[in-house]
Parts: structure tokens; sequence; C-alpha cells
């Protein structure tokens, strides 16, 4: 079977019903509280008693009792392609569910929409940093104000085309719909009504290190809550991890992950800024919301990608800082930095060329390229392996 999943809105349920239509099959989803009674009552009839493959959408709420009943008719027939099932929550960590389905199902993750998907452009831009030859394109014709436009509008489908009041509507909306009732149908979360707070405050802290020592005193609860309303938001894709990497250069890395907005249009939504804000050569949030504008391109095209690629950050204790790290399954590593100047500065290079140096002494061949993506219109090489980027080279043809 496959499982499609990621946050609501993002197009799972529309590319499931396109899927089923091409597929001549059924789609039926346990968001509507009939279908859900139906299969919660006698599962093994309900996944029989439709034409396949069935696709069925939103299957975290049918909880365990439909989750192996699926399993069952899967070890029964293993004839590939009878069930697609998608979900808005993350698959794996939802308690209610105790089977992973290890074995039986390939998993895919769909987030919002990329730069690159709207413009129609195949992500080519990793292969070629993988490579160590990042193209010195026609790229750059982006200014900054549009970045931030980019930035402040995001990729969810429905919002893409929305101005920018409506889009803020929305996005309040979206919010109230996920954090008081998709987690609130599968969480015992006792003060639901903290969940947008928690996430307000993580969006004021995205691309950065979070302290939920911080946050539990700001909002006068506990660190364990605190923790858990944490996870929550990450099972229900509001929020990603981003490792730590390490591979035993000198130094101390630090160990604690950075956390990113899954959207940097829901970011800036509920930080209550907007592009003109954030152009303001002072406005505090314009790096980071920027930084995870561009970390969700890349995670966005490296699931599109045919490279097999993880995503992390290194931080060490002398401050040196990479805000993304793309490793293969052989070892081979790209560090990419992403800054919000139009006049990259050479010295913003330094953690990239320390890292590329410390690589060809422990570990020599698998330092491919160091990428400095930023907002202006320069591009090219500037040092052995080392390249300055604008950061719609990721979309443009």
């Amino acid at each position: 079977m496959v499982l499609l999943h990621g946050a609501r809105q993002c197009g799972k349920t529309t590319l499931a019903r396109m899927i089923a239509e091409r597929r001549l099959g059924t789609y039926v989803s346990l968001d509507d509280e009939a279908e859900l009674r139906i299969a919660q009552a006698d599962p093994i009839t309900f996944l029989l008693g439709r034409r396949h493959p069935l696709i069925v959408d939103e299957i975290q709420l049918g909880g365990d009792r439909v989750v192996r009943a699926v399993k069952q008719l899967v070890d029964a027939d293993r004839t590939p392609g009878r069930f697609l099932l998608t979900g808005s929550t993350n698959f794996l960590s939802v308690p209610t569910i105790s089977e992973s389905l290890a074995g039986r199902v390939q998993i895919f993750h769909l987030g919002p929409l990329s730069e690159a998907e709207l413009a129609g452009v195949p992500p080519t831009a990793i292969d070629a940093w993988f490579e160590g030859a990042p193209e010195t394109t026609a790229a750059g014709r982006t200014s900054r104000d549009e970045y931030l436009t980019l930035v402040c509008r995001g990729g969810y489908p429905e919002v893409v085309g929305l101005a920018p009041d409506r889009r803020r509507r929305w996005f309040r909306g979206y919010v109230e719909t996920v954090t008081q009732r998709d987690i609130a149908a599968l969480a015992d979360v006792r003060r639901i009504a903290a969940l947008p707070a928690l996430l307000r405050w993580t969006a004021g802290m995205t691309s950065g290190h979070v302290n939920l020592s911080n946050a539990a005193r700001r909002l006068q609860t506990s660190r364990a809550a605190i923790m858990s309303y944490f996870e929550w938001l990450q099972t229900v894709f509001l929020i990603y991890e981003l490792p730590p990497w390490s591979r035993h250069l000198p130094g101390r890395p630090v160990r604690r992950s950075k956390y990113h907005i899954t959207d940097s249009g829901l970011a800036a939504a509920l930080l209550a800024v907007d592009a003109p804000a954030l152009a303001a050569p002072t406005a505090p949030a314009a790096g980071s919301l920027l930084e995870t504008f561009t970390v969700n391109e890349v995670a966005r095209q490296v699931s599109a990608s045919a490279r097999d690629c993880t995503l992390w950050h290194y931080r060490d204790n002398q401050g040196r800082e990479v805000a993304l790290v793309l490793e293969d399954p052989g070892g081979a590593v790209v560090a990419v930095e992403a800054k919000a100047t139009q006049s990259p500065d050479p010295r913003q290079l330094r953690p990239l060329a320390w890292l590329r140096d410390r690589l060809d002494a422990v570990a020599p061949g698998t330092f491919r390229a160091g990428v400095l993506l930023h907002t202006g219109h320069q591009s090219g090489k500037l040092d052995d392996r080392l390249h300055l980027q604008p950061i719609d080279s990721l979309w443009t043809a």
C-alpha cells in the first residue's frame, strides 16, 4: 500500500481524488462521520466492499482498528497498489495507532507547493550541487521585495492566489482548525488553548534553536506539557525538526535541533508581519523567515528528487553555523547558507569553507559544494567548491 501524509490543505485530497478517478478506484474520507462510523463498526467489510484501488482519506481518524484491518487484508493478498491511505498527521507518531505497517507500506510526504512546482521547473538544482557544478544561470531576476512577498505568501495551494488580507484570515482559520480540532481529536491535551500561543512563539524562533523551558515559563505551564504540545505540533506537520549534523569534526558540535515552521507564509501570519514590514532594514524577522522559506524550498525539492538526501544543520561551540547540510546515502555532503542580503560578502562563506576543509581532512572527496543563497543577482564560483547563487536559482529554468 501507499501512505501519503502531510499538513492539511497541502493538496492530498485533490491528488487522491485524481488518482481514484484515473485508476477507476474508490475514494472515501474518514472526515465524513457516517463513513467513519461504518469503518469502525466493521472495518473488513468497509475495506472489501469497495472497488479497488481504495483511497482512504484521513486514515488516522479510523484508529488502530481500521489500520489493523488494512494490514490483515494486505497480508492476505500482497497485490501492490490496492490501498492508498492519506493522513494529515504523521502516521508513525500518532499514539492511538500502534501498527506501523512496516514492510507493507511506501510512505510519501506531501508539503505545500514549492516555487519550482509553481514555475513548472524540474528540481535540478540539488543534483547540480552534488555534482559539484551549481549552474551559473540567468537567475537573479527576483528582487528582495519580491522574495519577501513570496516568503509571506507561502505555498499552501489555497492561498497562492489570495490577496494579503484574505490570506491572513485563511491562516487564522487554518491554525484554529488544526490546533483546536485535529489535535483535540487525537490527543489528551488539557490546555488546548495554549497550542496557538506555543505555535506563535515557535514562529518567532523559526530557523533557530528552541528552548522549551523558556516556552514553558512564557506560557505558564510545565516543561513536560510544553514538550508534549510541541510533539503534537510536529505530528500535524505545523513544525519540523532539522537535526544536528556531525562527522567527527574538530570542535564540539551543538547537539540541539533547529526547528522550522512548515510554511513561511504561515510563520509570517503567526507573527503578524507582511512584506513591507519585513523590507525595513532593521526588521528582526526578515532573516529567519527567509531562511525558513529557503530551507522549505530545498526540502520540497529534495522530496521530489530521485536523490535520497537527509537534511541537517551544523553548529559548534565556536559559533560556526551552517543553515543546511544535505547528505546522501554515500556520504556526499552539500552545505547551504541562506542570507537576506542583496550584497553577499565573501566572509559569509567562511563557515562553508571551514566545513569543506575539515571534511577534506577527515573524509576526502565527500564535500561536493558549498552554496550561499542570497536575494541579490550575483552568481558564480568564488573559491574551491564554494558558490554564490540567488535564491531563485532553485526554480529558474
